[in-house]
């Protein structure tokens, strides 16, 4: 390959990305035609793609960016697995090609700049998606308030547990100063106003 082509594949890289909510390094190895084929058709429906490049392309691809920290994860034959909409999806999507095995063994992944192990990626793919947290939200506001109580208040709800999570970081990055109470003592008396001499008697 060319000098100029190199630096082209990894400026398209640069702008894949760019644009990805999530990266993903798997293996890559006896993968048949039909099985990428449909792979990247799957890919394609949920905003996501499968790009095969060189490892020493691909660290050039993600030298400065917040996906620089998959640099562990490459070396051998590889492909990278983005979503350039919600990851959540994309996770589910992934997990769904279980049945290659070895074929697509995921090595790591990277998320908003955080490192992401194969049991994070799995569990990342048993949260709703977007769309039903958006749809859950909407649904909130619409609902009286009663409901909205009770929906909140429902155990196992998934948006009160997000709802709790954010209270709990907020108050862990800026606790709320303690508000001041009143005293219990009983405010000091005014000191008695001193005696007015009484005026002699007139003989």
């Amino acid at each position: 390959m060319k000098k100029s082509e190199k630096t082209a594949l990894v400026e398209d890289l640069s702008s894949s990305f760019g644009r990805a909510s999530i990266a993903l390094v798997s293996e890559y190895r006896g993968m048949t035609a039909a099985e990428s084929t449909e792979m990247r058709k799957r890919l394609r429906a949920v905003r996501g793609e499968m790009r095969i490049a060189k490892n020493t392309l691909v660290r050039h691809a993600i030298k400065g960016t917040k996906f620089e920290a998959l640099d562990s994860n490459l070396g051998g034959q590889i492909s990278l697995i983005l979503s350039y909409e919600d990851p959540v999806v994309l996770a589910k999507t992934f997990t769904g090609f279980g049945p290659l095995g070895d074929k697509l063994k995921l090595r790591g992944a990277v998320l908003d700049g955080k490192v992401l192990t194969a049991a994070e990626v799995e569990a990342l793919s048993k949260l709703p998606s977007r769309e039903v947290i958006f749809s859950q939200l909407l649904g909130l506001l619409n609902a009286p308030a009663t409901q909205l109580v009770r929906l909140l208040n429902e155990p196992g709800s998934y948006l009160a547990r997000v709802i709790d999570a954010i209270g709990k970081k907020n108050g862990a990055a800026a606790p709320a100063a303690a508000p001041e109470t009143a005293s219990s003592e009983p405010a000091p008396e005014a000191p008695p106003a001193p005696e007015t001499p009484a005026a002699p008697a007139e003989g």
